[in-house]
C-alpha cells in the first residue's frame, strides 16, 4: 500500500510540474511575447478543442452516452456562463487595480476541475497496477504538455504578469495531488472493487471535463 502512495504522488506531481512550462517566458522581451501571445491563444483553443472532439467524445462513445451524460455537459455549460457573468458583474461593481479578463477566472476554475479529475484518473489508474499507473501517468503529460501551454498564454493575454500566472497556473496543478489523495484515501484494496472504482474514475473523467475544456475554448 505505501507504494502505491509513493508511485501515485510522485507520478501526480511530475505532472503537475508541467504547468511551470511558461518558465521560458521569462527570458523573452515583452514585446515579441505580446506578438507570441495571439497564436499561442489560438493554439491553446485548437489544443482544447481537438481534445474534447478527437479523445473525449469519442471516449464517451464507447462507454456510454446517453440522456444522462448529455445533462451533464449541459449542466457544465451553463454553470461556467453563469460564473462568467458573475465574474464580469463583479469586474463592473468592484474597484480593481489590475484589469483582467473574466476568461483568466474561467480558465483557472476549469484548469482546477481538469487537474483534479486527472489526480483521479492516474490514481485509479496505479490502483489497477503500476504498469497501468505508468501509462496513463505518461498519456497524462504529453497531454496536458500543449494545454498548459495555452492555459499560461490565456493568463498572459487577459491581464497577469508572467510570475503571477506562473504561480497561479502551479497552484491549479496542485489540484491533481488533492485528486489523487481522495481516490486513495477511499479507495478498497480488494482487487474487484479496485476495477470497480477505476471504472467509475473514468467514466467521471469523460462526463465532467468535456465542459470545462469546451467553455475554456469559446
Amino acid at each position: 500500500m505505501l507504494n502505491l502512495w509513493v508511485y501515485t504522488l510522485i507520478s501526480v506531481f511530475i505532472v503537475s510540474l508541467i504547468s511551470l512550462v511558461g518558465v521560458v517566458t521569462l527570458s523573452i522581451n515583452e514585446y515579441r511575447l505580446k506578438k507570441w501571445l495571439t497564436y499561442l491563444v489560438s493554439f491553446s483553443a485548437g489544443a482544447l478543442l481537438g481534445d474534447v472532439f478527437l479523445h473525449l467524445l469519442p471516449e464517451i462513445s464507447e462507454i456510454s452516452f446517453g440522456a444522462k451524460e448529455g445533462l451533464y455537459i449541459l449542466l457544465g455549460l451553463v454553470i461556467f456562463f453563469v460564473l462568467e457573468r458573475f465574474i464580469l458583474w463583479q469586474h463592473r461593481h468592484g474597484q480593481h487595480e489590475e484589469h483582467v479578463h473574466s476568461l483568466v477566472y474561467l480558465t483557472q476554475v476549469g484548469d482546477s476541475l481538469h487537474n483534479f479529475i486527472d489526480g483521479l484518473i492516474i490514481a485509479g489508474s496505479f490502483l489497477a497496477g503500476p504498469h497501468v499507473g505508468i501509462a496513463t501517468t505518461i498519456a497524462v503529460i504529453f497531454h496536458e504538455i500543449p494545454q498548459e501551454i495555452g492555459n499560461f498564454a490565456i493568463l498572459l493575454h487577459g491581464g497577469w504578469s508572467k510570475n503571477k500566472a506562473l504561480l497561479y497556473n502551479f497552484v491549479s496543478a496542485l489540484f491533481a495531488v488533492l485528486g489523487a489523495v481522495i481516490v486513495l484515501l477511499f479507495s478498497n484494496p480488494k482487487p474487484a472493487r479496485r476495477s470497480g472504482f477505476c471504472v467509475w474514475v473514468r467514466q467521471v473523467l469523460f462526463t465532467f471535463r468535456f465542459p470545462t475544456l469546451c467553455r475554456s475554448s469559446i
